[in-house]
């Protein structure tokens, strides 16, 4: 196995592994200390069915619950990350976020594999939090320490937003969206990763609709404050997709969002998510 930094705020390739195989233990903590030190770890030319996606992502934790997205006929714990050629819906996952950090026990991770990769466009940007907390100036920590941020899914997955009812006809997605979404659930901006203890930040405007105790008048315009800090280009990791990759990340150490540029041709990736420890 061998281990190559990308160069980046964040991310390394793994080669040497056969993915298709199950791996020994001792290989598997090696991964996994990988995993906390990159936050992203790229597993290039691999040939997966969904059953050896299904026995990576056990490695790592169990099986995270995926609200709102129907899992593809015949298996509970994988989504399709589908879009077709000619599909004029809005591009799924654009904006930064970190997966259903909406949920009182948000994933630890989330691994993606590559399936059907256009020739151009479809990246994955990853941010890095960690560095967008540490090299953050002091003006702005001192506004966001020991703030409680309330998250939900409601401006995404509620009946009236973005995936709601309006959007089913035009996606190849199954999307559900549901009342469920305007749940809330509060987390602390500031926070300490479970694993490695390193702080960092967790969340963005999005799946964060506010803080507690504070007006909405004050804490809008803070939160688009924050989000332009925190997905700037110097905290970056930019993917660029080949068919037959395995990216798996760390929800609590990363926002990412999807990018377009691959009009008129198909997309499909089938995703797995890693359950918090």
């Amino acid at each position: 196995m061998r281990i190559e930094p990308s160069g980046q705020a964040c991310g390394a390739f793994v080669t040497g592994l056969n993915l298709a195989r199950p791996l020994p233990g001792g290989t598997i903590a090696d991964l996994r200390q990988a995993w906390l030190e990159h936050h992203v770890l790229v597993f290039p030319h691999q040939h997966l069915s969904d059953e050896d996606l299904e026995r990576f992502t056990l490695y790592f934790g169990g099986f995270g619950q995926d609200p709102f997205i129907a899992p593809i006929p015949g298996r509970r714990h994988i989504i399709a990350v589908e879009r077709k050629a000619g599909e004029k819906s809005p591009l799924f996952a654009e904006n930064w976020h970190s997966d259903w950090s909406f949920q009182l026990r948000p994933p630890a991770g989330t691994c993606l594999y590559g399936l059907t990769i256009p020739p151009t466009g479809g990246d994955t940007l990853f941010a890095n939090q960690h560095l967008a907390l540490e090299v953050m100036p002091d003006r702005l920590r001192k506004r966001i320490e020991g703030l409680q941020a309330i998250h939900s899914a409601r401006a995404a997955y509620a009946p009236d937003g973005l995936y709601g009812t309006h959007d089913a006809a035009d996606r190849s997605m199954t999307i559900r969206p549901s009342a469920e979404a305007l749940e809330t659930q509060l987390h602390h901006f500031v926070r300490a990763h479970p694993e490695t203890r390193r702080l960092g930040l967790f969340g963005c405007l999005g799946y964060i609709i506010g803080f507690e105790g504070m007006a909405a008048a004050e804490a809008w315009p803070l939160l688009q404050e924050l989000y332009e800090w925190q997905g700037q280009e110097a905290f970056r990791y930019r993917h660029r997709w080949q068919p037959g990759m395995l990216v798996m990340w760390d929800n609590r150490s990363l926002l990412h969002a999807a990018t377009g540029g691959y009009e008129g041709h198909d997309r499909l990736l089938h995703r797995t998510t890693i359950a918090a420890s």
